[in-house]
C-alpha cells in the first residue's frame, strides 16, 4: 500500500473497515467485525430516546469493532463522529482520526513501532510513527511488557 492510499478519505465506518480489511490481507491477519447500528447501540449516544434509531439529523450512526488475529494484539474501534480507539497490546491509543487509522496500522505492521523508555519521570511509551510528521505516543500500563513490547524496546 503506498502513503496515497494511506491517506485516502474514509467518510464512513464502513470504507475505515474496508480499509483494514485490505491492510489485514496484505499482512496475513485475521480480522473480525462488530457492528453497532443506530443511536441505541452505539457508545457515546448516552442520551439517546427510547426505541430511538437514528440521530436527531436523520441520520443512521455507525460504530464497529475491528479485532486484528496474530502478534501484535490490535483492535479498533471506530466511531461515527470519524475517530478511533486503537489498542495495540493493550496500549489505548484515543482520539485517533479515522483517516490515519489504515497508516497507524501499516506502521504497527511493518515493524515501525517502538517502545521508548525514560529513567525519570519513569516510564515506557509506545510511539508510532506516520508518514509525514505524525507520531502517536502513548505510556504503556503496568510494569511488565508483553513479547511483543519486550522486542520493540529500542527498535
Amino acid at each position: 500500500m503506498d502513503q496515497g492510499a494511506e491517506r485516502t478519505h474514509l467518510p464512513t465506518t464502513e470504507a475505515a473497515v474496508q480499509a483494514i480489511r485490505a491492510i489485514a490481507e496484505e499482512f496475513g491477519v485475521s480480522m473480525a467485525v462488530t457492528d453497532d447500528i443506530g443511536v441505541d447501540r452505539t457508545s457515546r449516544r448516552t442520551s439517546a430516546g427510547l426505541f430511538a434509531v437514528l440521530d436527531p439529523d436523520g441520520s443512521l450512526p455507525h460504530e464497529a469493532l475491528v479485532e486484528l488475529g496474530g502478534a501484535p494484539d490490535v483492535d479498533v474501534r471506530l466511531f461515527p463522529e470519524g475517530d478511533a480507539r486503537i489498542t495495540v497490546e493493550g496500549v489505548e491509543f484515543h482520539d485517533v482520526p479515522r483517516d490515519s487509522v489504515p497508516a497507524f496500522l501499516t506502521s504497527v505492521y511493518r515493524g515501525l513501532a517502538r517502545v521508548k523508555a525514560r529513567l525519570f519521570p519513569p516510564g515506557q511509551w509506545l510511539v508510532v510513527p506516520l508518514p509525514g510528521d505524525e507520531t502517536y505516543k502513548e505510556l504503556i500500563p503496568g510494569v511488565q511488557l508483553t513479547p511483543w513490547l519486550a522486542r520493540r524496546v529500542g527498535a
